[in-house]
C-alpha cells in the first residue's frame, strides 16, 4: 500500500520552524547529529546520501534523488546527505567550484524539508574552511566516510550515486 504523506504534520513543522522554540530544539538535535524523533517518534524510513562530486548533472540527479524521496515518503522519512570531497561545495557560502543557483535553492529547500546535510571536516581542513564557511544548517562531521559507517550502523539506508 503506498505511504500517504502526512502534509498536515510538515505543514506543522514548517510553521513551527520559523518559531524560535524549534530553532532552539533543533539546533540541540543538529548538535546531537539526531532526527528530533522525540517529537513525533521515529520515521519508518532511513537513508543516507553519498555526496562527493561537483558536476551540475550528478548535483540535479542526487538532489531530485531526495526529493522524490521527500515527496513519496513526507514525514515518515529522515534522510541525509552527507557531503564531502567535491560534493562539498554545495553547502559552501562561497564554494569555491560552480554550484548553479537553482542547486543552492533546492538544497536550501530540502533542508527546510527536514533533509539534514553533513559536511565532512577533513574536506573543510584540506580546502582552509571552517563551520563559518559553510551553509547555516549544515552540520559538521570529523570524517564524511566514518558519518556514513555511523548512520548505517543505526539503520540507514546507504545510496552512492
Amino acid at each position: 500500500m503506498e505511504h500517504q504523506v502526512r502534509p498536515r504534520r510538515r505543514g506543522f513543522l514548517g510553521w513551527l520552524a520559523g518559531s524560535a522554540g524549534l530553532l532552539a530544539l533543533g539546533r540541540g538535535a543538529q548538535a546531537r547529529n539526531e532526527h528530533p524523533a522525540f517529537l513525533f517518534g521515529e520515521p519508518a524510513h532511513k537513508v543516507v546520501y553519498q555526496f562527493n562530486q561537483a558536476g551540475p548533472d550528478y548535483m540535479d540527479h542526487v538532489l531530485f534523488s531526495v526529493g522524490e524521496l521527500v515527496r513519496k515518503y513526507g514525514d515518515d522519512i529522515h534522510l541525509v546527505i552527507t557531503a564531502f570531497g567535491p560534493g562539498i561545495h554545495i553547502l559552501g557560502k562561497r564554494p569555491e567550484r560552480p554550484v548553479p543557483k537553482r542547486v543552492r535553492e533546492q538544497v536550501s529547500s530540502l533542508a527546510m524539508y527536514g533533509v539534514e546535510f553533513h559536511a565532512c571536516g577533513n574536506t573543510l581542513r584540506a580546502l582552509d574552511w571552517d563551520k563559518n564557511d559553510l551553509v547555516d544548517f549544515a552540520t559538521v562531521v570529523d570524517v564524511g566516510a566514518a558519518d556514513l559507517i555511523r548512520l548505517q550502523e543505526q539503520g540507514y539506508a546507504y545510496i552512492s550515486w
